[in-house]
């Protein structure tokens, strides 16, 4: 069974930074595209950032010049370095991935559990 699992949130100061990772697991046999979603209290999910197989990251305008993607494909893990964080970058980080598994006819969607993220000022 295929699964992501983030890792790397916490507590920073504003004007910090953190580093997220995520793993997939299991009986991949390809990742098409993976990346990362944010939902702060109060607000509708964020497209945060992403990775479609050799092409250029995507980020949202919010974070881009702050965040950086990037992925290790030999270990099916994808990482999230956040720079100059502000106070409204707090929130719960998922990531999410469009995973072939082994066997499989159809490409899948999943999400992790997510991990906060909390940045005080």
């Amino acid at each position: 069974q295929v699964q992501l699992a983030e890792s790397g949130g916490g507590l920073a100061q504003a004007g910090g930074s953190l580093r997220l990772s995520c793993a997939a697991s299991g009986s991949i046999f390809r990742i098409d595209h993976i990346g990362w979603s944010r939902q702060a209290p109060g607000k509708q999910r964020e497209l945060v950032a992403s990775i479609t197989g050799g092409d250029t990251p995507n980020y949202a305008g919010s974070v881009k010049g702050r965040f950086t993607i990037s992925s290790d494909n030999a270990k099916n893990t994808v990482y999230l370095l956040m720079e100059s964080l502000k106070p409204e970058d707090t929130a719960v980080y998922y990531c999410y991935a469009d995973i072939w598994a082994q066997g499989s006819r159809r490409r899948v969607a999943y999400e992790g559990k997510g991990t906060l993220v909390t940045v005080s000022s």
